[in-house]
């Protein structure tokens, strides 16, 4: 995930019950997974099973277009095979994919008439995306269990948290999956398997425990199956609780989260969530969560 700045009070509140925005009966998504919400809130989302990803743009929740992939699931320049994230380099114009199954990273220029995109990193088991302020990229490799950040045309990387195999210890990750980076360079990472999300700074060769790693529960002190996450102005942390079918708030140095929407029960409800993954804000501070399980996403008002 980008680090937009959005500044969101800590007693903020969200309606309940969510607005469709994309996945609607005349545009349906299968299994819609990264999520990226841009400054005039245009909405991306990353399909694992349909492998492309979908642009809605502010407004029109009906028609979605199809802005990279869509062509089978292949390892073709023009194809995509089981994406998981995506998000926009706005000095480049173009989107950046998480390519997991085809184990790279594309570019795909945002340029209308763009029939393929270009390989910027290969050989990785990605999962999760994020670019700095200086436009550094950050991923995830969940089979090695860490994250690399790749300067320009780097396509080593630099180890910037993990790297010791998959385990629990603060110098390793299990599962990681999505990440956000903050504007001093931390690192926040959601490890599926570990239960919980940890915060890398810069230079560190460990990770604090933000939220969860109480084991896999729905205590308020747990989570389970963490995947999207955002981290606004004051450092609070926005985490979609996958197998909870929720999405939590947690303040910084918080023993315990507490629910901003969902919890409701595993269902297609405009108060439900069914397999919740990606998570983001726009600028006004309205959530948007993408549901694999429901094939949708939703967008939570501000109040």
């Amino acid at each position: 995930m980008f680090s937009l700045l959005v500044n969101i009070s800590a007693n903020a509140n969200w309606a309940q019950n969510g607005v469709t925005v994309a996945g609607s009966a005349t545009n349906q998504l299968n299994f819609p997974c990264g999520l990226f919400v841009a400054d005039n809130q245009t909405v991306l989302t990353t399909e694992y099973m349909n492998p492309r990803v979908m642009q809605w743009k502010n407004g029109d929740t009906t028609n979605g277009q199809v802005v990279a992939g869509g062509n089978g699931q292949g390892n073709g320049l023009n194809q995509l095979n089981g994406p998981t994230d995506v998000l926009i380099d706005k000095d480049t114009n173009s989107l950046i994919i998480c390519d997991a199954d085809n184990g790279r990273v594309v570019r795909w220029s945002r340029r209308s008439g763009t029939t393929q995109g270009e390989v910027l990193i290969v050989n990785i088991v990605c999962y999760g995306l994020a670019m700095d302020e200086q436009r550094n990229l950050y991923v995830s490799d969940h089979v090695k269990g860490e994250v690399r950040r790749y300067q320009g045309c780097d396509k080593i990387g630099t180890l910037v948290a993990g790297g010791n195999g998959q385990g629990a210890g603060l110098n390793q990750l299990n599962y990681p999956t999505y990440l956000f980076v903050g504007r001093d360079q931390s690192v926040y990472v959601s490890e599926w398997q570990n239960a919980r999300v940890t915060k890398w700074n810069k230079g560190a060769t460990e990770g604090i425990v933000f939220a969860g790693g109480q084991g896999a529960g729905s205590a308020l002190t747990q989570l389970n199956g963490p995947l999207g996450l955002f981290v606004d102005t004051l450092g609070t942390l926005y985490v979609a609780d996958e197998f909870n079918h929720r999405a939590m708030r947690w303040t910084q140095g918080a023993t315990q989260g507490t629910v901003i929407v969902g919890g409701n029960g595993q269902g297609a409800g405009a108060n439900q969530f069914n397999a919740p993954y990606g998570l983001s804000f726009d600028r006004l501070g309205n959530l948007y969560v993408a549901e694999a399980g429901n094939n949708r996403v939703q967008r939570f008002s501000i109040e």
